[in-house]
């Protein structure tokens, strides 16, 4: 049985069902029900029910015109996989009643394959393209529960909010950008409750499988495009020197060792690169030259702990500033504190969130740091790189444990720094 499973092999769907039905009626009229609902559904319950939606499922679905879901999908990534993802379910749609249905990050339908009975089925329900299926929009339902838990969320009739929605199943996952870690969308399974299998779960974790690694590979594809193109480039520069594209990204390497990534380029800030130290990248047609800094050996960081917290850079003969956000600010500062020793994932896991469970929430915000200030944080551990100087400005108290920043803060670590 995956982990976020519904059912269990040898389920009684019906009574199980009926079970649910009962669960859901005694908690939305104030009762104590026979069986508690699992703690994915008493969440999501929680959150619904301070929406004011109707759980009898009177609410209006109003789905967004024709030329907006035709744009929303031309901008979207994965445009170029559902075709993939189509041939996945096409095969089995038909003998098992079920529905492939695929949003955008805002939980927006944008494409459905089914047969045409289980369509006309979802659109009884509002549930068809242009519709947002959100928790907010919609109630408990496993798109929208996916997206707030950012998890794969499967429910079983009677764990839906809206009553309308008790006769189905639906599976679904979030799909993200095996490049920049962006979500890009959910990938859903739904049909008729009493056909759900287990083995649905395993359908839609490979459907956002494939998924990812089409994307991967076109990724790849682009990189030796833009090896192609820069090649005249390559051949007429001396040194070691990285090819990059504009989210950072290798394409080629000379005369230094790296791993597959480095922080996105900008032209107007340096970036530190292992191997190169400081850096300036140089824009090129279709991507970045990045090479060692002949000028300058340091960068200078300020962090300014103002009730919108920002950082001041100079090096390698340039300077700028820049807000950051709260979240980013505490990153600095607890590295700052540490100093050369650094944190581990666990560390900063502890240190912002209060426990070891958000190891992937660090890593993408310390992903989205480097994105924003370029290579200033070294990993295992994490701790400020070495040729970052970072001096910290409280502006209005004047020590670290008076800043109102500090004691504004929501993450334990910065906290205890006010005592």
């Amino acid at each position: 049985m995956s982990s976020f499973s519904a059912i269990a092999p040898g389920t009684d769907l019906p009574r199980h069902a009926r079970d649910l039905v009962r669960m859901h009626d005694a908690v939305i009229g104030g009762g104590k029900p026979a069986m508690r609902p699992r703690a994915v559904v008493a969440r999501s319950w929680s959150r619904v029910f301070e929406t004011g939606l109707d759980p009898s499922g009177g609410n209006v679905r109003i789905p967004f015109p024709v030329e907006e879901v035709e744009r929303r999908r031309r901008q979207s990534p994965l445009s170029t996989v559902i075709g993939d993802l189509t041939q996945i379910v096409a095969p089995v749609a038909d003998a098992s009643q079920l529905l492939l249905v695929v949003t955008d990050a805002d939980g927006v339908i944008l494409w459905r394959n089914g047969s045409a009975r289980i369509r006309a089925r979802a659109d009884a329900l509002g549930f068809r393209e242009g519709s947002v299926w959100t928790e907010s929009s919609v109630g408990t339902n496993a798109i929208g529960t996916a997206l707030a838990e950012a998890a794969p969320v499967q429910l079983f009739s009677g764990e839906h909010f809206e009553q309308s929605q008790h006769p189905w199943y639906c599976t679904a996952a979030p799909v993200h950008d095996p490049i920049s870690g962006e979500l890009l969308g959910i990938v859903d399974v739904s049909g008729p409750a009493l056909t759900l299998h287990p083995a649905i779960s395993a359908l839609v974790d490979t459907a956002v499988r494939l998924a990812e690694s089409q994307l991967w590979r076109r990724h790849e594809q682009r990189l030796d495009h833009l090896r192609t193109r820069a090649a005249p480039v390559l051949a007429s520069v001396s040194g070691p020197l990285l090819l990059v594209d504009d989210h950072g990204w290798v394409a080629h390497a000379s005369g230094v060792a790296t791993t597959g990534r480095v922080a996105a380029p900008r032209g107007d800030r340096p970036i530190t690169v292992p191997g190169l130290g400081l850096c300036m990248p140089e824009q090129l047609s279709h991507g970045w030259l990045i090479r060692p800094a002949e000028r300058t050996s340091r960068i200078s960081m300020t962090l300014r702990l103002s009730s919108t917290p920002s950082v001041e850079v100079t090096g390698a003969d340039s300077s700028w500033h820049s807000s950051v956000t709260v979240r980013h600010a505490e990153i600095l500062l607890l590295l700052h504190r540490h100093g050369p020793a650094g944190m581990t994932v666990t560390d900063l896991g502890h240190a912002l969130f209060g426990d070891a469970d958000h190891a992937v929430a660090v890593r993408a915000e310390v992903s989205r740091l480097r994105r924003a200030l370029g290579t200033v944080v070294d990993s295992r551990p994490y701790r400020l790189t070495e040729s970052v100087d970072l001096v910290v400005e409280t502006p209005g108290a004047e020590r670290l444990s008076e800043c109102a920043f500090v004691r504004r803060s929501t993450s334990p670590g910065v906290r205890a720094l006010a005592t």
